[in-house]
């Protein structure tokens, strides 16, 4: 495993090479946080106030641009060379030109995340540079992970997993869904976790076949599905985890949706191998779900990159041609969505190590559960 200086050094000159020799650009100003993260080992939230780091490429110092009230905090964490206070009173746009040097012609920076305002107020002071974009690059860096990376997702999987667990145990009549999201994320947060990673679904009877469904007032009833799909945050790295159980009994119906949706997801797994398209993980899983009648009621694509960002590349879908390889963190996550009876998806986060082997990172049951209230 890389230790932090050499990791964080190690990604800088790969991006300072990449804009000096392939592109021929001066400098990179990275405003994502998360991609500042990456690049620095340094996180915050800055919310409205100035944030960026940048690389000269040319004297190949690395600087941070930080709201002041971060100082103290990225002086113990931020792997560059210097670092650029920026008060609330500041013009933070004219300090950062007076820092960079106005002869500055050309720069790279993530083109979806700056905005037509921070664009505008760079420009009038760099009116004649070009901006080029290097999302491509850092997205196809980011894509593969190391085992470093892996390990915090691991212990967001850990936490993930046994808080369901907790929570399930504490599921009583009469609780609504928002009342068991709440004790998820209770148990989740004195597990340990750092955050909550995106908006937790917890959806029971009709409403677990809204893929995306926001939890309420409704309260659990025999014969429903109960289906959370929910992760945390370690380190700034994510899980993403989806189980779906029938509270008491259940139909022969919703036996053979959820069985479907169970063997559909294994199917899934085991098509994951280097050097086969992306495509065939979801194909397997959609053929297989068609061959039962329910491949109308599959209505997304199978899985998305995990790690810093919830949601990242690549997107494993049914016509993505893009060749597995080592590195690669996706989910798998087919699902049965009928409207008026419910749906389940069953989630699990797969990792191809750097030696090429398929790991599934997550371990809680898949088998049929019924939860007894």
């Amino acid at each position: 495993m890389e230790s932090g200086n050499k990791m964080y050094t190690t990604r800088q000159k790969q991006l300072e090479n990449y804009i000096q020799q392939t592109l021929k650009v001066e400098v990179a100003l990275i405003m994502s946080p998360i991609n500042v993260y990456y690049y620095t080992g340094f996180q915050t939230d800055p919310h409205e106030r100035f944030f960026a780091f940048v690389i000269d490429a040319t004297s190949g110092e690395t600087t941070l641009f930080l709201p002041t009230l971060d100082k103290n905090a990225a002086e113990e964490q931020a792997h560059v060379d210097k670092l650029i206070p920026i008060s609330d009173t500041d013009d933070a746009y004219k300090k950062f030109a007076e820092i960079i040097g106005s002869n500055v012609t050309s720069f790279v920076y993530e083109k979806s995340y700056v905005t037509v305002a921070q664009h505008e107020q760079i420009s009038q002071y760099f009116s004649k540079a070009s901006f080029t974009d290097i999302e491509p690059l850092i997205s196809s860096v980011r894509r593969k992970k190391s085992s470093a990376e892996i390990t915090q997702v691991k212990k967001a999987i850990n936490i993930t997993e046994a808080g369901l667990k907790k929570t399930i145990k504490r599921i009583k009549q009469g609780m609504t869904e928002t009342e068991i999201k709440a004790e998820l994320e209770y148990q989740l947060m004195l597990l340990g976790a750092e955050g909550i990673a995106f908006d937790t679904i917890v959806l029971s009877g009709e409403k677990s076949a809204l893929p995306h469904g926001v939890p309420g007032g409704r309260k659990i009833e025999n014969s429903d599905f109960l289906l959370f799909d929910f992760g945390v945050t370690v380190n700034g790295y994510h899980s993403d985890l989806t189980r779906t159980f029938i509270i008491g009994e259940g139909t022969d119906k919703q036996v053979d949706i959820y069985e479907t949706v169970r063997l559909a997801n294994e199917k899934a797994i085991a098509q994951v191998n280097v050097g086969q398209p992306l495509k065939n993980v979801d194909l397997a899983a959609r053929d297989y779900i068609s061959s039962k009648q329910y491949g109308a009621y599959f209505t997304h694509r199978i899985g998305h990159g995990l790690g810093l960002d919830v949601h990242e590349q690549p997107s494993i879908h049914h016509e993505n041609e893009e060749l597995m390889e080592p590195g690669l963190l996706f989910t798998i996550e087919p699902g049965i969505y009928i409207p008026d009876l419910g749906g389940v998806r069953i989630e699990d986060n797969v990792y191809i190590n750097e030696q090429g082997e398929v790991e599934v990172l997550t371990t809680y049951p898949k088998q049929l559960t019924y939860i007894s209230i």
